[in-house]
């Protein structure tokens, strides 16, 4: 291969189901020559990659032994200026939470090409499998997505000031990674939403083995513990929760594939 036509292409592999995928990065993974896999993409995407490309497992899933940031990015840069045409596939959306704002940053400072393929959150696909709209003119002018795993040595969120922005500007909360950390989220919100705020818990959303719990917030962490809810999951918070509740589905698992 020529070294200098590799390129590294950041694809959101989507929340799980593999017909979730979009046209623009089923084409890049059929043409890549390297696929470097975060641990919660499906086997069925990985599956349309030539038989020719190597595929490296570079998992990355909180609270489990990970592979070093920096190794995946001195990987993707090394792979590039050998020529590999590398696709950096993620779960989700690469810009969401995926760490892909720092591999972007990491890779056009080393003057290697870089093109990001937008894929589906699983903040959205959880609120979605469920008939949620994260968005609503009766109940919420906007979203904000957060993250409930603060890194190392930095400070959480201010969830307390997150309540009183939700309930004054009438936003929805759409939280990633917060199921270790519910009880004291809850504890926080409290001080400006009301316990009667109606809640979605959604596990390993848009997969066949999706499961959901519809609670308030005032009762989060016991709703957690008492469905044995676990990682990954999403945690929505806000008024557009309130219809499902209504429509008795409190508690459920996906349909099946």
């Amino acid at each position: 291969m020529n070294p200098n036509t590799g390129k590294v292409t950041l694809v959101g592999a989507g929340p799980g189901d593999p017909e979730l995928l979009t046209l623009k990065a089923l084409k890049a993974i059929q043409g890549a020559t390297l696929l470097l896999v975060d641990d919660l993409v499906s086997r069925e995407v990985v599956a349309h990659a030539p038989k020719t490309a190597r595929v490296v497992y570079v998992g990355k899933r909180g609270g489990c032994k990970s592979t070093p940031q920096a190794f995946i990015e001195k990987l993707m840069l090394m792979a590039a200026r050998e020529g590999e045409s590398v696709v950096r596939l993620k779960g989700g959306d690469p810009f969401i939470f995926g760490r892909g704002g720092e591999e972007v940053e990491h890779l056009r400072a080393a003057g290697v090409h870089v093109e990001i393929i937008n894929g589906i959150t699983s903040g959205l696909a959880a609120a979605t499998s469920l008939g949620v709209p994260l968005t609503h003119r009766k109940h919420a002018q906007g979203v904000i997505f957060l993250t409930g795993h603060a890194q190392k040595d930095a400070d959480a969120p201010d969830w307390k000031s997150l309540a009183a922005t939700a309930r004054d500007a009438r936003l929805t909360l759409v939280i990633y990674m917060g199921v270790s950390t519910a009880a004291r989220i809850q504890q926080d919100l409290l001080t400006g939403l009301p316990a009667a705020t109606p809640v979605a818990v959604v596990q390993r959303a848009s997969l066949p083995d999706q499961r959901h719990a519809v609670t308030t917030l005032g009762e989060l962490a016991a709703t957690i513990e008492r469905e044995g809810l676990a990682s990954p999951s999403v945690i929505v918070v806000g008024d557009v929760v309130q219809g499902v509740a209504a429509a008795g589905m409190a508690v459920g698992q996906a349909r099946a594939a």
